[in-house]
């Protein structure tokens, strides 16, 4: 059987730099908590990272590059509700996997500039490929709206997926997150949808919703 080649040292400090974000919050891991989990020294991660910001910026460079590989993937048309639910899926997927930064993103954008800087851009993009998504629902005759409702249903779909884990988190403090936000988070987001679908397209919708309010 091959062996894998071992992982480079920069490497295993961004990967368990990302889980011990996700797991504590990244305001509660320090420099030396990084090196303990990796079992070198502190001068050893310090040659590859010499601050927290350097790898609180790389993990948002890997992050960045994973969204805007998502926002550019193209859907088939006709579009149809199922494209919506699917990029939904795909959009929370990215958000747990580097949730660290959606649960202490007020904290974060306030210390470090170049995420306070890049962030919006990541938005920015989330909100148009969902415009960009609901226009073609329009066009479908899956959807009755004007354009500037479709913004405007852009934008708070963005707010609603942005902030989810932090009004779970909120709401349950001492509990532990766990995957099945994912799917509640999809279907509140998905909720602000309905409204302006043709019957047969919310009659699907609230089909496919039951399987998330039973879970």
């Amino acid at each position: 059987m091959e062996k894998k080649p071992r992982r480079r040292t920069p490497e295993r400090i961004i990967e368990a730099s990302l889980a011990l974000f996700n797991e504590l919050g990244e305001p509660n891991v320090t420099m030396a908590a990084i090196a303990d989990e990796l079992n070198i020294s502190p001068g050893n991660l310090y040659y590859h990272y010499r601050d927290k910001e350097q790898i609180v910026n790389a993990l948002f460079a890997e992050f960045r590059r994973e969204m805007e590989e998502l926002t550019d993937n193209t859907f088939s048309e006709p579009i149809s509700v199922e494209d919506i639910w699917l990029f939904l899926h795909l959009l929370f997927e990215k958000i747990w996997n580097y949730r660290f930064l959606y649960r202490d993103l007020v904290d974060l954008l306030s210390r470090y500039r170049v995420l306070a800087a890049q962030f919006k851009q990541v938005l920015g993009l989330d909100a148009k490929l969902i415009a960009e998504l609901c226009q073609g629902l329009v066009e479908s005759g899956e959807m009755r709206a004007s354009l500037g409702e479709i913004q405007t249903l852009a934008v708070n779909m963005t707010v609603i997926a942005t902030y989810w884990l932090s009004f779970a988190f909120v709401r349950n403090p001492r509990g532990k997150m766990d995957s099945e936000e994912l799917s509640s988070g999809v279907y509140q987001v998905m909720s602000l949808l309905t409204p302006f679908l043709s019957d047969d397209a919310r009659r699907h919708v609230e089909a496919v919703s039951l399987q998330y309010l039973e879970e």
